[in-house]
């Protein structure tokens, strides 16, 4: 509604005033929510001594659904492309440390991922199953819950600088559960279109066109990685600047065209490490830009979840949390030994993969864009135990890692 006002016999028109109501501006956005969230994260950290995640969540928390509802949907929805960048960011340096030279020299460490990517997928299921969820639902959210927070576990290793043992095995068991949650829960769609009546060629050809086609976009972004970098030589900012330019790119091309940014990210930054053979590409520290970024993750993600839910999800919230967390350990106490982890550091291992988050909410997000009423079931079995493990999550990393030794104050 533009603004007028009479003077006399005179009619001004005040055409240059904004129209009202607002539009809410997605720069602004992003803003208000990096301020709130680095409030938040710094009170936490110093009054409660836990990880500055923590207290990004809860400013989450409290400008959602579950408190003041200043995020509504709309601006959830407007702020999610904020959250693939974030992710984007964390994938590719998560994917950079995956060495496959190493893991030929470890490969009892790439056993372990898939034996408790599975056990993972077989407790949560069975436990479903066994509470009276359907068949579907429950393989689906037990395909989620592979997934350890990429995110909880690289931010909660830089900001206390961890590194060692642990935090070397938990980084990359997350980055390949990562890629079989994707995987498994992909496939399922053709499961799940089937259940909806959907036609042969979707059944088929949906997963298929995912999987190549995150992964192809991935490839192709290492290329160019590589090449640009070979043709700028040994240039830091250079290097650094191509890099977050292709992630922006790779990000914005995956929502184009409906493929994963989970993926892409992860084979873009797993390719650019292992098919440089020559080292064109310098490793780069996305450092304070990909802070900002991860902030507003972690605000957007705790404002994405409902706190009430667990008042009628919660018994089935905790169920999923233990059985999620049995299998995983019995995955990592089973083989760990044999992968050369030093006496007593496989407990800790289990504890520093505890953590859901991020990846959890956007696998949730993109099945119930494809059928909502699917989707919202689904919401109500996961984002409970996310909600539970995006709290405890970042404590149990921190004081796994701080356990082991590895954390830079205790060195």
């Amino acid at each position: 509604m533009r603004v007028a006002q009479e003077y006399g016999p005179f009619m001004i028109q005040l055409n240059f005033l904004p129209q009202f109501p607002l539009d809410a501006s997605p720069l602004a956005l992003f803003g208000l929510l990096l301020l709130a969230g680095v409030i938040g994260g710094e009170l936490v950290r110093r009054v409660l001594r836990l990880p500055r995640i923590v207290g990004y969540v809860l400013v989450g928390l409290a400008l959602g659904a579950s408190g003041l509802n200043w995020l509504d949907s709309k601006l959830l929805t407007e702020s999610w492309i904020f959250v693939d960048i974030a992710l984007g960011l964390i994938l590719f340096e998560l994917g950079r440390r995956l060495d496959f030279a190493w893991l030929g020299r470890e490969p009892w460490l790439a056993a372990t991922a898939v034996l408790e990517s599975a056990l993972a997928f077989a407790f949560v299921f069975l436990a479903l199953l066994y509470f009276g969820v359907e068949p579907l639902y429950a393989a689906v959210a037990a395909s989620i819950a592979i997934a350890t927070s990429p995110a909880v576990v690289l931010v909660v290793a830089q900001e206390i600088k961890a590194e060692g043992q642990v935090t070397e095995r938990a980084l990359n068991l997350t980055a390949m559960n990562s890629v079989i949650a994707f995987v498994s829960s992909t496939m399922l769609l053709a499961w799940l279109h089937h259940e909806y009546r959907a036609s042969w060629a979707t059944v088929v050809l949906h997963p298929v066109y995912l999987l190549a086609g995150s992964a192809l976009l991935g490839f192709g972004a290492s290329i160019v990685a590589m090449t640009l970098a070979r043709w700028l030589r040994k240039t830091e900012r250079g290097h650094l600047v191509v890099s977050l330019g292709l992630i922006v790119v790779t990000v914005g091309a995956a929502r184009m065209f409906e493929l994963s940014v989970v993926l892409a990210l992860l084979a873009f930054g797993t390719l650019s490490k292992n098919l440089d053979r020559r080292h064109d590409l310098l490793p780069v520290d996305v450092g304070w830009i990909g802070q900002l970024f991860v902030v507003v993750l972690f605000v957007v993600s705790g404002a994405s979840l409902n706190a009430a839910a667990l008042a009628t999800g919660g018994t089935l919230a905790l169920v999923y949390v233990l059985a999620r967390f049995a299998g995983k350990s019995l995955g990592v106490m089973s083989l760990t030994y044999l992968s050369g982890v030093r006496k007593g550091a496989a407990g800790l291992l289990c504890l520093a993969l505890t953590p859901m988050s991020g990846t959890a909410v956007g696998m949730v997000h993109r099945t119930g864009q494809l059928y909502p009423d699917f989707g919202a079931k689904l919401a109500a079995i996961v984002l409970s135990a996310v909600l539970i493990l995006e709290l405890i999550g970042p404590v149990a990393v921190q004081f796994a890692l701080k356990q082991a030794g590895e954390a830079a104050e205790d060195k």
